[in-house]
């Protein structure tokens, strides 16, 4: 036996271990003993392994399909970094993790995550995975869709196509009373309800209820790529060329304009019913519910930017105990979990709500249904937390407790 494990000091776990919760001290000597078998015999048995069955992690390789004449744009790297993220986390707290290679290197991202295609899921089922993990964006006929014999943490691939469509979404939850801002469909031409470019006036502006300044968006975004604000016709007319020029068509024949909502932005995370571990107590949620809400803030031109260019910690944080005392804020994350009820979502959602101006109430504007879930832990990832992380800390969780928890709600096709 090596004494230097036998000598080595228990760590101080009541200032070590910061999550947020308060403490039973009874846990807290529990855990030094466990700790102290832990280094005397090099032993880690978690409790939770058995919970859990092997997981894999799915990046996404498949380009998505052009659904109603509108492409989610592919995200470079596929989602790979938080997939990793999530593979090492997990893999770190003992819960068992399939990968491609035998021995993953920390700060290498694809050795973590397989493929969502028919020959990388196979694989990580042939591999011993029976939970599939769907770090990637569904669709219809995604395969996974046809996958009877693994559970699956995710959306329904058929609802995910259906509610990655934010003006479809959008007008769902707008006809369940639930407040969205007003909004129009552009493209090239007139035709089914879409206004030509060329046709579009200040008049029909105000005929639907929308005025200047507005936002310019895809109708099947991703982050805010190709999301701008916008202040005049001209800039309107410029922006929508440039997107519906695009050569790769990553944005469409039409394009959402919406009225810009000009007060302060929260994002609010809603997960789905189910049985959660929170502050050492198993709690069950018979409805969706929201973890606490993040404001944010130093925007460009009035859009937040993609994290994938300004990290989330530097513009995003928890709402503190008084502000969360505001009506508008309870009523907004009401809103929120009703939208989660009304498209049925089976794994986290993320929906972004902003007054429409300062002091008047909340209207959420994006819903989208697969948000980043990065998060610490890998090397050099120290600052990369995605806003549901950032958010289960309001509540005590770690991102390892996060990811736990979201493990706990997987389901099987039927």
């Amino acid at each position: 036996m090596d004494n230097n494990k036998i000598d080595r000091k228990t760590p101080n776990l009541k200032h070590q271990i910061s999550t947020g919760i308060r403490l039973n001290q009874n846990l807290i000597e529990i855990e030094k003993k466990y700790l102290e078998f832990k280094y005397q015999f090099n032993f880690i048995y978690n409790p939770e392994f058995k919970e859990f069955t092997p997981v894999a992690i799915l990046y996404q390789a498949l380009k998505p399909p052009i659904i109603d004449g509108s492409r989610k744009p592919l995200k470079p790297g596929g989602y790979s970094d938080s997939g990793a993220d999530i593979a090492y986390s997990l893999k770190s707290n003992s819960i068992p993790i399939v990968t491609p290679v035998d021995n993953p290197y920390p700060s290498s991202d694809m050795d973590w995550v397989f493929p969502d295609t028919e020959e990388g899921i196979n694989t990580a089922i042939s591999k011993g995975a029976k939970t599939v993990w769907a770090n990637t964006v569904l669709f219809d006929a995604h395969p996974l869709n046809f996958r009877y014999n693994v559970k699956i943490i995710g959306q329904l691939p058929e609802a995910a196509q259906k509610y990655d469509n934010k003006w479809v979404t959008n007008n769902l939850i707008r006809s369940h009373e639930l407040p969205v801002p007003n909004s129009i469909l552009i493209g090239y031409k007139n035709r089914n309800g879409i206004y030509g470019l060329n046709d579009l006036t200040v008049e029909i502006l105000h005929k639907e209820n929308i005025n200047f300044p507005l936002v310019l968006k895809p109708i099947r975004g991703r982050g805010s790529q190709g999301v701008k604000k916008v202040d005049t016709m001209e800039q309107l007319k410029a922006h929508a060329e440039e997107l519906l020029s695009s050569k790769t068509n990553e944005f469409g024949d039409s394009l959402i304009l919406e009225q810009y909502l000009e007060g302060d932005e929260i994002t609010v995370v809603i997960m789905p019913p189910g049985t959660y571990d929170i502050n050492f107590k198993s709690t069950n949620f018979d409805n969706h519910w929201h973890l606490p809400p993040v404001k944010r803030f130093n925007h460009h031109n009035g859009v937040a930017p993609y994290s994938g260019v300004v990290a989330v910690v530097e513009n995003s944080e928890l709402l503190n105990s008084v502000e969360l005392q505001d009506p508008t804020y309870q009523k907004v994350v009401r809103d929120c979990e009703r939208a989660g009820q009304i498209i049925k979502s089976l794994a986290p959602i993320r929906i972004d709500c902003r007054r429409i101006a300062q002091g008047k109430p909340f209207y959420l504007f994006d819903l989208n249904m697969k948000p980043n879930i990065t998060g610490p832990g890998r090397p050099g990832r120290d600052i990369e937390d995605s806003l549901v992380s950032l958010s289960a800390r309001g509540i005590g969780w770690t991102y390892s407790d996060l990811l736990k928890n979201i493990l706990r709600q997987a389901w099987i096709m039927k």
